[in-house]
This record gives structure tokens, C-alpha cells and sequence, in this order.
């Protein structure tokens, strides 16, 4: 099968990618840059931008399926990287470009959490987009992942270097909030057996990790995976740091946006058991995966 794959070159995509080859799929890459080179007989690149249509013009003839990762998770305007085009502009185009080029397999990348009446600009961008995808008549399946891990995210990797680096940990609130992180390898197992599993179109699948955690028992298991017996937390009242973060949230270097924070509170857990069961996914534990790559 050739499938059409845009973000696959961040941190999802790029797994994503890596398993569609060795799947012995043939994949044709959205890239931004004409200078991005590759080896691999089985990689085609097309230079392109998701939120510019005209890019996308016989972007997709002789592939057989789309698969749209395109995502950002905090927006900087005055680089016109925001929600609505990422997420919403970006879907509609290649949407459009699926429908015009005879694609009928779509594959999305939304986020857990999204809802109609989600609270955070992220989750709201994120079910509009999926509303698109619902109104496309494409033969779509639906990804809802939780905070996803593995080698070079951001996330666990930002609290390592914290953990390792500092000997006390700020938290915010009591941390008591949960959340069931999922390792990067299970989320692309999951699109690329999707693919020729048709059972799956149509359907939304949320996509878990097989353990919930309190984010004060993430901070400790990232901890031991550092080979840390434990840690001193120092709590951020949830009103100070919302005052702080609305006000600090456009400079780059402040570490948690409005929404950001919102998203944190709320948690982030799910039933991932319907999804791994479907493309019999063994699900990987997070400390099991989290030692594999932090040292």
C-alpha cells in the first residue's frame, strides 16, 4: 500500500513512518523543505505545506491512504503557528486534497480529551477538526491519544532534566490529577495496522497506556527510572500559577500555557483496552518504556 503521511516527521510521525516501511508499505511524506533528503528506496518526500492547498495539488494521486498527524500542542501567533490553522485549516485541506485525488482510507490523529464541549482551545480546534473528518464521507478511523512517550518527547524528557538537574520539584496543586501515558510505539502500531483492518473505519479509538497515574506517581517513576530513591515536591497554588500563566503564557520560555494547564487538571485517562485489543496491541508499560531511553 502507498500512503500519504504529513507530520511524519515529529516525534509521532516519525515512528509512524519508520513502521509503515518495515510494514513493506511505500510512503509519500508531506515535507516543508525541498533540501529534507532521504535513502530509503521505500520514502518518497513532496514538498509541501498542509495549511496551503495549492501545495497539495497531486500530492496524493497513485496512494492508497492518508494519514494526517499534523498537531501542535501550544500556539505562537506572530509565527502564525495557532490551533485553528494546524489543526482545523490544515485537516480541511488535506481533506479536500483526499476527496479531489480519489482517496477514500483517512487515518486522524486527534487527542484524548477532545469533546464538543471541551474547555481548552487545543480540544475545542481538535473536535472541530474531527467534525470535518465525520462530514468528509472519506472512510476515516479516529486516534485519541494521552500524553504519549518515548525516545525524544517533550514531556517526560522535560521533567528529567528537572528531576536531574534541581533537587526540588515544582507541582502544581497537590498533583493529584491523573493521567495514563502511552508509549509512541503502540500509538503507530495502532495506524498502521489500521490500515488493513477495515473494521476500524468509522470508528474513534482513545489510546491509553495500561497503567493510571497520579502525576505525583509519574514524577516518582520517572524518578527511579533515573535511579533517584525520590524527590521533593514544592506546591504551586492552581490560582497563582493560572494568574502567572495567563500572563507569561505568550514568552516562549515560560513552561505551561493557559490551556496547557487546564488540559493538566482536567487528566488524562481512558479505556485503552478496546483499542489494543482491536490491533492486538500489547501495551507497554511506562516505566518499562521510559527506562529505555532515559539514563
Amino acid at each position: 500500500m502507498k500512503v500519504f503521511v504529513t507530520g511524519g516527521s515529529g516525534f509521532v510521525g516519525t515512528e509512524v513512518v519508520r513502521q509503515l516501511l518495515a510494514a513493506g508499505h511505500e510512503v509519500r511524506l508531506l515535507v516543508h523543505s525541498r533540501a529534507t533528503a532521504t535513502t530509503d528506496p521505500g520514502l518518497e518526500l513532496w514538498p509541501g505545506d498542509a495549511t496551503q492547498p495549492e501545495t497539495l495539488r497531486d500530492a496524493l494521486l497513485g496512494c492508497d491512504a492518508l494519514i494526517h498527524l499534523i498537531g501542535i500542542i501550544r500556539e505562537f501567533p506572530d509565527k502564525q503557528v495557532t490551533f485553528s490553522r494546524l489543526h482545523v485549516d490544515a485537516t480541511r485541506n488535506v481533506l479536500a486534497a483526499a476527496r479531489e485525488q480519489a482517496i477514500r482510507r483517512y487515518l486522524h490523529m486527534s487527542a484524548n480529551g477532545t469533546r464538543p464541549d471541551g474547555v481548552a482551545e487545543y480540544h475545542k480546534t481538535k473536535w472541530t477538526a474531527e467534525e470535518l473528518v465525520r462530514a468528509s464521507g472519506l472512510d476515516a478511523t479516529i486516534f485519541r491519544p494521552s500524553v504519549i512517550f518515548g525516545p525524544g518527547d517533550a514531556f517526560v524528557n522535560m521533567l528529567a532534566t528537572i528531576i536531574r538537574r534541581s533537587p526540588l520539584m515544582p507541582v502544581i496543586g497537590d498533583g493529584e490529577y491523573q493521567m495514563a501515558p502511552v508509549a509512541v510505539g503502540n500509538v503507530a502500531t495502532g495506524f498502521v495496522r489500521a490500515l488493513t483492518q477495515p473494521e476500524s473505519i468509522g470508528e474513534i479509538y482513545h489510546c491509553c497506556g495500561p497503567q493510571t497515574f497520579t502525576y505525583n506517581q509519574l514524577l516518582d517513576e520517572i524518578a527511579r527510572a533515573l535511579g533517584r530513591s525520590g524527590i521533593t515536591r514544592i506546591h504551586q497554588p492552581v490560582l497563582m500559577m493560572r494568574s502567572l500563566s495567563a500572563l507569561l503564557e505568550g514568552l516562549s520560555f515560560f513552561p505551561i500555557t493557559s490551556g496547557q494547564l487546564t488540559m493538566l487538571l482536567e487528566g488524562n485517562v481512558c479505556d485503552p483496552q478496546p483499542w489494543a485489543q482491536t490491533f492486538a496491541i500489547e501495551l507497554t508499560p511506562f516505566g518499562d518504556g521510559i527506562r529505555q531511553y532515559l539514563h
